[in-house]
């Protein structure tokens, strides 16, 4: 009988074995070990009921299974790929930063502003050194030549400033240049004929009725109150007359003409072209108005007595509007200014 039971009890547990295995209960191969200990207490229980009852101890309680762990470490289990941690440990041993850090990132935002400022004041010096040779060259520098006259620059301890003189900081506007006409004997006269003296140049024509014959005799009165109150300036002073109608104004016209006026006059005059050049270079308008049938007419010119330096440059201009007193304060302001460096 009690090969009989075991044969039974063997059977039973090939049974439980095949059914656990269709049903994906076992997961491991250390599940069949755990199942097999389960032989022995069915065994001793056969045993002890087929001997009449024994009164032995019982046997102690089986191990508890490991199969719910087994099965609920795969459940929950979790991949360590990708992580550098083969092992599972927690810990990788590498840095968890980056390559780049914010430290890194300051240093080279400060590197590349150092950079950039380097490249700014080592451009503004170089450009400062250029300039500062054009500028204070001879002949100067002007930011328009057409509207303003070149000036020569000074440096000073808050930079690169014009020259001073009596026109501000505005400069000298861009009138005058190089011309060439005769005088009353038929001799060649330049600008370069009154280099060292002071000129008060006029554009006008001699069969003038009113205006031209007024602003010479305004001059005229300029000259004669120079002398009387300053004559080493007067010394120093050309007045001129520049005819702008040279078809009329022959030599022996303006000599008649000159007879009526301040003796210190120079009178100009030339062939129509030297004449437009020149009056192009001083901005003067003149045009024929009012001709008549017989060929007789005026001339519509510009009003402006141009006064220049001993250099030839232009130094002031005087309207019609302006006295003599007014043109003699403004011809010895001119002509005494000291600049301040």
């Amino acid at each position: 009988n009690r090969h009989c039971h075991i044969r039974r009890i063997k059977l039973l547990n090939t049974m439980m074995l095949r059914t656990a295995a269709s049903r994906g209960m076992i997961r491991k191969l250390g599940s069949a070990a755990t199942i097999c200990q389960t032989r022995v207490p069915i065994v001793a229980t056969c045993a002890r009921s087929n001997s009449g009852g024994s009164s032995s101890a019982p046997p102690p309680p089986p191990p508890p299974s490991n199969a719910g762990a087994a099965a609920s470490s795969v459940k929950y289990a979790k991949t360590t790929a990708g992580t550098g941690d083969p092992e599972g440990s927690g810990s990788t041993g590498f840095s968890t930063r980056g390559p780049v850090t914010w430290p890194a990132l300051g240093l080279v935002a400060i590197a590349a502003a150092s950079a950039v400022s380097y490249y700014k004041i080592e451009r503004e010096r170089r450009l400062e050194n250029a300039m500062g040779k054009i500028v204070s060259s001879e002949s100067g520098w002007s930011p328009n030549p057409e509207l303003l006259a070149r000036r020569q620059y000074v440096r000073t301890k808050w930079g690169w400033f014009p020259k001073e003189d009596a026109f501000g900081g505005a400069g000298k506007p861009a009138i005058g240049g190089p011309w060439s006409l005769v005088d009353l004997d038929g001799n060649l006269v330049t600008n370069e004929s009154f280099k060292g003296k002071w000129t008060l140049l006029y554009f006008g024509f001699a069969r003038c009725p009113d205006i031209c014959p007024s602003e010479m005799v305004k001059i005229g009165k300029v000259m004669d109150t120079l002398e009387k109150e300053h004559p080493k300036l007067r010394g120093q002073i050309q007045p001129i007359f520049v005819s702008i109608d040279p078809a009329r104004d022959s030599l022996k016209a303006l000599r008649d003409y000159a007879k009526d006026f301040h003796p210190s006059y120079v009178f100009l005059t030339g062939a129509p072209q030297q004449v437009q050049a020149m009056a192009k270079k001083y901005r003067v308008y003149m045009s024929k108005a009012d001709e008549t049938e017989d060929g007789d007419y005026l001339v519509d010119h510009s009003i402006v007595v141009y006064f220049h330096d001993e250099t030839g440059d232009i130094a002031d201009c005087f309207t019609q509007s302006m006295r003599p007193s007014d043109i003699v304060e403004k011809v010895v302001e001119r002509m005494t200014f000291v600049p301040s460096y």
